[in-house]
């Protein structure tokens, strides 16, 4: 997640700027950058890296030292989205004649058409991001208006998507201007002086108090005041607040743990994650990104998924639908055992490599296997500055944002609504998929934030469960279709986190061997969802049924997953989650979260080091 940070005083402006990019620093980032006017002076720096790549840029200038005293500027820290972590494409980003400094958190859905616009108007353009089109618009409005808050609120106008972003300008001078639309951000109050961050462990060596700004609304800020306004121009009335001092707390945002805080954002990581990607108009999916051409994506012949632990239950996800909708056979692979196998893969072959970090070390060797049998390598990674990137034809940003705890949430979720994105985006390559099919999965991929929101909110019904069942000694996951994966992987973090036995199957399988287990102190979590109007979800669904009375038929407990509506499955669990309703393919996104929530409030009624679980760390670098 990118951070932003903004100062307007009598303090030495960049120490300021950088204190608060470091304090950004546990978001994950790629590049930084601040721009800072004192008097006539301008200095604007960016570089891709670490922060500390930014302060030896900084004072290598020799004119460096005559800009730390007094001033305004902005800084950011950078999560890759659109364009690879490069300098060019680092923040601050400038309008044509380096007159306005941008820096933004967000995504911009329309700004392709943006851009195609104004070249055409004649703007040019240094970038491959869509945060250079939010300068470009301002300079025309600024130019048209005279006034830097007015052509901010112009600006928004034209935005669709999210764009929380910050501006300052040598023509409209000793004012910052920023918008909330989407990302958080606020404003800090100090004696005449003023701060802005994204997010409150920027600014606590300086100030508690703060305005936190509304979706919506515009701040001005000076060295004497600072006002808000809506996007109508009218003024608001700021909400004063006071941060805690405990910058840790601050960084989880007030949860116990980073598990818990990262299973609440996913609604947002699925939401970034599908922004830019859909075209309504048209009803089809784009990869701006992707680098691997249409036409060489006609002529592959059969895919191949590599990942590792979550990872790789996100690809056998991905083989259900993507034979599904692209009908393109699939095989699954763990990348610890892919090279040893001699596969069998060539230059029709796409090989897609899912990885959070993008420096795993079997998914990396995996990858370089597959590469020399001259295969096209796709990854799929939350991380643009990564190894697997460099080193892969094309890539596929899964945009959930840095992960502290372990145990994965978010970037699982992520990396799900890529595979169904691509999934559709093969389909429609291949004429394997009719507009109005297409149009109806992006209409429900679109509705999955808010249907996850709904499950947070049922949280509680998730922690009853799992009082009632701390004390069991062990579980069993069952699913069958696109819900076996998410059997596999609500028992992986059963396991990361609570230390309790837990395994998966398919539940065709339990009588041939699982049912010896199955007694009143083991628990079965079933994966019973339905969609009405997929008739093979419906003869799954019959089939589970028959695997929750098999069951229960020997003393097992049973809590089961089923579609909200459901009344058979409740007549036969011990106990039931509820989830939305949606399409077959898309309910294992759904799925995931109320698993989640499951593994943490046992770990954490059993007392477990939920963050860091034992014998494991976060990126496994080692093969």
């Amino acid at each position: 997640m990118s951070g932003i940070i903004g100062y307007i005083g009598d303090r030495p402006v960049i120490p300021v700027l950088i204190d608060g990019l470091k304090r950004l620093e546990y978001h994950g980032y790629d590049s930084a950058g601040l721009a800072v006017i004192v008097r006539d002076s301008v200095f604007y720096q960016k570089t891709p890296g670490r922060i500390h790549n930014l302060e030896e840029r900084i004072n290598s200038h020799n004119h460096a030292g005559e800009i730390h005293g007094g001033g305004y500027g902005i800084g950011h820290t950078r999560w890759a989205t659109h364009g690879k972590p490069t300098e060019e494409n680092a923040h601050p980003h400038c309008d044509c004649t380096n007159n306005l400094f941008v820096v933004h958190n967000g995504l911009l859905e329309n700004f392709r058409k943006l851009k195609k616009n104004l070249s055409a108007a004649g703007h040019v353009f240094r970038t491959e991001t869509d945060t250079e089109v939010i300068a470009h618009l301002l300079e025309k409005y600024l130019a048209q208006l005279g006034a830097l808050e007015q052509a901010v609120i112009r600006t928004a106008q034209d935005l669709t998507g999210q764009f929380t972003f910050a501006v300052i300008c040598r023509q409209d001078r000793e004012k910052i201007v920023a918008i909330r639309s989407g990302p958080p951000l606020m404003v800090g109050l100090g004696e005449k002086e003023y701060f802005l961050a994204s997010h409150g462990p920027a600014i606590l060596p300086f100030t508690t108090t703060v305005i936190p700004m509304a979706d919506g609304e515009v701040a001005i800020i000076s060295k004497d005041s600072v006002s808000l306004t809506g996007l109508d121009g009218q003024p608001r009335a700021p909400k004063i607040e006071q941060l805690s001092p405990d910058g840790t707390a601050s960084e989880r945002g007030g949860f116990r743990h980073y598990m818990l805080k990262e299973i609440f954002e996913q609604p947002q990581a699925v939401r970034d994650t599908t922004l830019g990607r859909v075209e309504h108009a048209s009803g089809r999916v784009a990869f701006e990104e992707l680098e691997i051409s249409s036409a060489e994506l006609k002529c592959i012949k059969k895919i191949n998924i590599i990942g590792c632990g979550t990872s790789l239950h996100a690809a056998l996800y991905g083989k259900y639908v993507l034979e599904a909708l692209a009908r393109i056979p699939v095989e699954v692979d763990f990348a610890s055992e892919f090279r040893y196998r001699n596969p069998i893969i060539g230059s029709d072959t796409l090989t897609i490599m899912i990885s959070q970090s993008g420096e795993t070390a079997d998914t990396l060797l995996a990858a370089r296997e597959a590469k020399k049998r001259n295969s096209k390598l796709l990854a799929i990674s939350n991380v643009l500055a990564s190894t697997l990137i460099r080193e892969s034809h094309g890539v596929i940003c899964t945009r959930s944002g840095l992960e502290r705890a372990v145990a994965s949430t978010k970037a699982f979720t992520s990396q799900l609504t890529v595979l169904m994105l691509l999934s559709l985006y093969l389909a429609q390559i291949q004429d394997r998929i009719f507009w109005d099919n297409s149009s109806a999965y992006l209409e429900k991929i679109e509705d999955l934030p808010s249907k996850l929101e709904q499950l947070i909110g049922r949280r509680a019904e998730v922690l009853t469960i799992a009082q009632e069942l701390a004390d069991f000694r062990g579980f069993l996951f069952l699913g069958r279709g696109p819900h076996f994966p998410l059997a596999l992987e609500g028992a992986l973090k059963l396991k990361e986190v609570s230390y309790l036995h837990a395994e998966a199957y398919a539940a065709g399988e339990i009588k041939h061997g699982p049912l010896a287990i199955i007694d009143p102190s083991m628990a079965t979590v079933v994966m019973a969802t339905h969609d009405l109007s997929d008739s093979n979800s419906m003869i799954l669904y019959d089939k589970m049924l028959s695997s929750i009375h098999e069951v229960k038929s020997r003393d097992g407990q049973v809590v089961a997953l089923a579609t909200d509506g459901d009344r058979e499955v409740p007549k036969i669990a011990d106990h039931t989650i509820f989830i939305p309703k949606t399409l077959n393919l898309l309910a294992p996104i759904l799925e995931a979260l109320p698993l989640q929530l499951l593994s943490y409030y046992l770990a954490d009624i059993r007392g477990c080091s939920i963050d860091q679980p034992r014998n494991l760390a976060k990126n496994v670098t080692t093969g």
